[in-house]
């Protein structure tokens, strides 16, 4: 066996592992408890159960025998084509093979509204949404000809660690339950196939012919009632279909060619929200790595508080008002039972986040390690208290009204930044270097004072506001005497000349008047230093010690970023070529990942990534709102 040992210590075995579709390349489902990943073969590779933060049912993403549920042509090796049906996270495969065309449809079932609204005892708040069927629907129909279709699920519990066996229910060859030792989950495969074993995997094969449907549904939990005839499962269809199109259709979307690419990236961010709680995960996937065969894989399953502004800011921008009060519940309902705010919560608002690799998987493309859990979570990174105050600011802005349980949890948190921003952090990266005085760090303190002024203005705490807008001039000044290089751009950290970037939130945060020279030398620098093919790094790895070893590629929110920070200096004919580029990136169902190869154009990072459709949203709607581009 060719086994490796990367910069970073850990072994590789090469030949264990897994094959490597691009990360790019596969279909996001959810159904806002559960999210999947469908690569262009038709394997499910991705599915966590119960919650989409749960151990990996089908985990062949990032371990070859970690489970999988295929369903494909048994002579096709490619598609013909795949899209999601219009305005919906319904993915449709269509196959053709010598003898015949088939179609293929994903879905995770969304089922009835809940008309029962019981309190959440864990965030003491009412979800408000449709349920989760908790149910994986796929079905068949048979176009033209014949075709010989084959599937075969295996799921492995627990990230790989618990094989199944199967049984079957009274329903005999069309029904099968998959249990195992020492886990209190089990799954449910209900057919109109005549389903055999074969170890933990149950499979079947049949030749269709024109006209013939058929459908395959995973089911889990208590009281799911799975299709039992295919009349039944494209009723269920058609009901989530129409469930994702009457969501879309309460978005306020602008009458430009890159309408298509604010609707997915909606879509996806409502499908990385947990509905019973309105928290966004950064991703749906684990340990997906920023360089193949590299170290830097971390586990985005959680809800980051910096992302509640531009989160606020999306949503709000499309419409979408609902689920921005909703995230913006949960960020208040962690924050008000925090004594000290962390980074990031679990989707149930949980605080740990206890990091650990699992060594019996080769990670995606030999890539370990793969993390589980977050170390990052107890870091402290001063930004925090800016991205709550900001989220804060902007939600009372646009209820125009400061709701009373809010004002204490602000208080609190502006004395947090007010006592620690002096001190150094881990930085908004989540360096595990040595501390430093991050520039972008210190901005966001001055973002945390400078929202909680305005706050205490709005609600008329006069005295608050002009302490606080005093601490946060001093804040401003000292970034100013120690935070620029010679020629005037912010630098990444105090002391040095590397740039970072971070310091593009500068002009979005209203840190200076964007027609300030030294606004406009961060950005051109950052866009003249900072890139690499003409795409946004977040900072150079030979200057900063962030605590791992190689190379990363671009980071998509930050190229993004640049885009809308071009738009603030006036930059606009830049601005506009930058974001065709990137939405001419996108992965072919319009998402994307963390990171992109500047070179290859492939995506790296964990998929799909709320950051970067977040900071779409935001550049999309700069540069729709200053011009009339004509797309990618």
């Amino acid at each position: 066996m060719n086994v490796t040992t990367d910069p970073d210590g850990f072994r590789h075995a090469n030949l264990a592992a897994p094959r490597s579709v691009p990360i790019g390349d596969y279909g996001f489902l959810s159904d806002g408890e559960v999210t999947a990943l469908v690569s262009p073969s038709g394997d499910v590779d991705w599915m966590c159960l119960p919650r989409m933060d749960s151990g990996s049912v089908f985990g062949s993403l990032i371990g070859r025998h970690a489970g999988q549920f295929s369903l494909a042509p048994s002579d096709a090796v490619v598609p013909v084509a795949r899209r999601y049906l219009p305005g919906t996270m319904v993915l449709e495969t269509s196959w053709g093979t010598p003898t015949g065309w088939i179609v293929v449809r994903d879905l995770l079932v969304i089922g009835p509204w809940r008309h029962e609204q019981e309190l959440d005892r864990t965030l003491r708040r009412i979800p408000t949404d449709y349920d989760a069927e908790h149910i994986l629907l796929r079905t068949v129909r048979c176009v033209s000809g014949e075709v010989q279709v084959v599937t075969e699920c295996e799921p492995v519990l627990d990230y790989g660690r618990k094989p199944v066996t199967w049984s079957y229910t009274d329903k005999v060859y069309h029904e099968a339950v998959a249990s195992a030792t020492g886990s209190d989950l089990t799954v449910k495969l209900t057919t109109d196939l005549r389903l055999g074993f074969e170890g933990g995997r149950a499979a079947a094969r049949t030749l269709l012919k024109e006209g013939d449907l058929r459908f395959i549904a995973l089911s889990w939990g208590e009281n799911n009632e799975a299709p039992t005839t295919f009349d039944d499962a494209y009723k269920r269809l058609v009901w989530t279909a129409h469930h994702w199109q009457h969501w879309l259709a309460r978005g306020k979307f602008p009458d430009h060619p890159w309408r298509s690419y604010l609707q997915r990236s909606a879509l996806t961010l409502k499908g990385l929200t947990y509905a019973p709680t309105g928290a966004i995960a950064a991703a749906s996937t684990t340990s997906l790595p920023e360089t193949i065969g590299g170290s830097r894989n971390y586990d985005y399953r959680y809800a980051w508080i910096r992302d509640a502004t531009f989160a606020l800011w999306g949503l709000y921008s499309l419409g979408f008002d609902w689920e921005a009060v909703d995230f913006f519940s949960f960020i208040a309902d962690v924050a008000e039972g925090a004594d000290d705010l962390q980074i990031m919560y679990g989707i149930d608002g949980r605080p740990d986040l206890e990091e650990y690799v699992l060594e019996h998987l080769s990670g995606y493309a030999g890539s370990r390690p793969v993390r589980i859990g977050n170390a990052a979570h107890s870091q402290v990174q001063h930004d925090v208290w800016g991205a709550l105050l900001d989220s804060v600011y902007l939600h009372s802005k646009t209820a125009d009204h400061v709701d009373s349980r809010i004002w204490p949890i602000l208080g609190k948190q502006v004395e947090a930044a007010l006592k620690h921003w002096r001190e150094p952090d881990a930085g908004i990266w989540e360096v595990r270097g040595a501390a430093k005085h991050f520039t972008s760090s210190k901005i966001m303190c001055w973002v945390a004072v400078d929202r909680g002024a305005r706050l205490a203005e709005m609600i008329g705490e006069a005295a608050e506001a002009e302490r606080w807008q005093l601490a946060a001039d001093e804040i401003r000044d000292d970034i100013l005497a120690n935070g620029l290089r010679e020629d005037g751009a912010l630098t990444q950290y105090y002391g040095s000349t590397a740039l970072d970037a971070s310091l593009l939130l500068a002009p979005l945060v209203r840190f200076l008047p964007n027609d300030d020279p030294r606004i406009r030398a961060t950005v051109l620098a950052i866009a003249d230093e900072l890139t690499q093919d003409g795409l946004v790094l977040r900072y150079r790895t030979e200057e900063t010690d962030d605590g791992f070893r190689g190379a990363e590629g671009s980071f998509t929110i930050c190229s993004f970023w640049l885009v809308s920070a071009l738009c603030e200096i006036g930059e606009l004919d830049r601005a506009r070529a930058l974001c065709a580029k990137l939405l001419s990136l996108a992965g072919p169902l319009e998402l994307y990942a963390e990171e992109i190869d500047s070179r290859s154009g492939r995506h790296l990072g964990n998929f799909p990534q709320a950051f970067t459709h977040l900071a779409l949203i935001n550049a999309v709607m700069h540069v729709i709102s200053l011009d009339t581009p004509t797309g990618p």
